[in-house]
């Protein structure tokens, strides 16, 4: 059902609902802020621990990867690596039948045997994502916002894809603050969260979110 779905970016953009008020300008301004400021701030403590990842595990620090941005565009979200390098292309090497289902399905399998030890502590604390400020500087993200999906993963959404790419994908979100891992695919749940943010975007909620967000950082809720 996935590989059929079209991602043409006019044809989402043409679909997307019209966003009355100033917020929307207000938003990409405190977006471009944070990021400056998270940004310099973290500088130091990111290349320490690309440091560390590296020393556990050969390769790259930081790895990109293809989703689906605002009006079906695609972009590169940048995160730190919590795998062995070669998880994605020896993935049969690493999961038993049963996880690769889950993989393909929820895009995440408990217990992961791939994720390093640093990588489970990156993700307990959701700190593999502080990459993506730099996709918040560019353009291609918000702080706040619908997590971005693979292309393979926008059949989910139905005939609600549209409305979910009229808006910038963000580091942390409605779902991601509220549910994390309680809410799936499979469910449904996870897709009513996403459309809910969308069509209640405001100052308020935002904020909300924002702040919630913390309490995955300290609850170690990640996986």
């Amino acid at each position: 059902m996935a590989a059929t779905v079209s991602i043409d970016s006019a044809g989402a953009r043409d679909a997307a609902p019209q966003r009355a008020g100033a917020y929307r300008y207000i938003k990409r301004g405190l977006d471009v802020g944070a990021s400056i400021v998270v940004t310099a701030v973290m500088a130091l403590p990111v290349t320490a621990t690309c440091v560390a990842i590296c020393l556990e595990s050969p390769g790259t620090p930081v790895f990109c990867h293809e989703r689906v941005g605002k009006g079906g565009r695609r972009i590169g979200v940048f995160k730190l690596r919590t795998m062995y390098i070669d998880a994605e292309e020896n993935m049969r090497d690493y999961l038993s039948p049963a996880q690769i289902a889950q993989w393909e399905s929820e895009h995440k399998v408990d217990n992961d045997p791939r994720v390093t030890k640093i990588g489970r502590f990156l993700r307990k604390t959701s700190l593999d994502e502080l990459p993506q400020f730099l996709n918040v500087l560019a353009g291609q993200m918000s702080v706040v916002g619908p997590r971005p999906v693979t292309a393979a993963e926008l059949g989910h959404f139905g005939d609600d894809l549209p409305e979910v790419l009229s808006v910038r994908p963000g580091i942390t979100g409605f779902w991601q603050a509220y549910a994390r891992n309680d809410a799936t695919w499979e469910s449904g749940k996870r897709q009513r969260m996403e459309l809910y943010y969308v069509r209640n975007i405001s100052a308020g909620l935002d904020a909300r979110i924002f702040f919630r967000s913390f309490g995955a950082i300290f609850g170690l809720t990640g996986k």
